[in-house]
């Protein structure tokens, strides 16, 4: 695992993104992606092209959170989106109801991609029937404000906004052959409370009776199987630290939040067990950039990092499931202007 250090220690932190940018386009080898027949359709409808991914393997980042959040400054990050989703994972909810309701949209074209398939009779789930008016919804801005528009607990909610598998049920309910739902991260923060040096507070989100052709009849879903695969905390030095091993990087568009993620997700748990926080350290199997993200890439390289902003937390907080979007404060964040990038339409069972 190549270690992304900067040599001059007195640089951002933020220097390691960059040099993983650079190293990517330098040292990457390219490769195509796997796209559905209904995402391939929509290329060709437009004439286009689909993207391929520049990748190299093997990665680490290390942040010490003592020295400011790593919240990239090279372009502006969607703080807000981040902390909605982290409150979602640990509500452990799979329905994107929650997000929709708060105006954060990045899971929403999974959603829509499963519905689109039932609404073109391709593939039919029990007990969730559409109506004629459903059955005509023409885009995902219309399945969108259709899911906004009705209660949580109605039939079109619970059957077309839900995923069925992602990171907060298989963090907070995993689904056990016995029948129960484990609590993985519940587990971690009692343990990290009473025996905090053990070895084994491991959270995985990689699930095979949810993934591709490994799933079980009625797992199998649009969501490609889990990016962010596993994490781990461990103490030493009397501080607690994060380590995530990602499976697979969008690194212009997804590692900046995952750096962001996960280092709010480590502070939270620091406050409600009482450990201070050390180090977020992020390993990273494949490490990529989509190929219509070249030119983002090169223009944000062209940025010099500002310093890290600080996080605050709310110290009321004492429970992990007490955190709400009020209790995040950011100060001090100073970033270059947000770079817009397409995201490409991948995954599919």
């Amino acid at each position: 695992m190549k270690h992304l250090k900067d040599t001059k220690k007195s640089r951002s932190a933020e220097y390691q993104y960059l040099g993983l940018l650079k190293d990517i386009l330098k040292n990457g080898s390219d490769k195509p992606l796997f796209f559905t027949p209904e995402v391939l359709d929509q290329y060709r409808e437009r004439g286009e092209k689909p993207p391929f991914i520049r990748s190299v393997f093997g990665r680490e980042m290390r942040f010490d959170l003592s020295k400011g959040f790593p919240l990239l400054t090279t372009k502006k990050v969607f703080t807000r989106g981040i902390i909605i989703e982290l409150l979602w994972f640990l509500s452990g909810s799979s329905n994107i109801k929650f997000l929709v309701d708060n105006n954060v949209h990045i899971w929403d074209e999974w959603a829509y991609k499963r519905f689109k398939k039932a609404q073109n009779f391709k593939f039919q789930i029990s007990n969730f029937k559409l109506t004629k008016a459903e059955r005509n919804i023409a885009n995902q801005d219309e399945f969108i404000q259709h899911l906004k528009e009705l209660p949580e607990d109605s039939e079109f909610v619970r059957g077309w906004g839900d995923l069925i598998t992602v990171y907060g049920r298989m963090w907070r309910k995993w689904p056990a052959s016995d029948g129960r739902e484990i609590d993985q991260l519940g587990w971690a923060i009692d343990g990290l409370k009473t025996k905090p040096y053990r070895k084994s507070y491991v959270v995985s989100a990689w699930n095979p009776d949810f993934i591709y052709a490994m799933a079980s009849k009625g797992n199998a879903n649009e969501v490609p199987p889990f990016c962010h695969t596993m994490f781990q905390f461990a103490v030493t030095n009397e501080k607690l630290h994060c380590g995530l091993y990602q499976r697979s990087g969008d690194t212009f568009l997804g590692v900046p939040f995952n750096i962001a993620s996960y280092s709010m997700l480590l502070l939270m748990v620091s406050q409600v067990t009482g450990i201070e926080p050390g180090e977020f350290v992020h390993f990273l199997g494949d490490a990529h950039i989509y190929s219509n993200h070249f030119s983002q890439v090169k223009e944000q390289l062209k940025r010099d990092p500002r310093p890290f902003p600080t996080m605050k937390l709310n110290p009321k907080i004492k429970n992990i499931d007490d955190f709400a979007f009020e209790d995040f404060t950011i100060e001090n964040y100073n970033p270059h202007p947000p770079i817009k990038a397409e995201i490409a339409n991948i995954g599919g069972f």
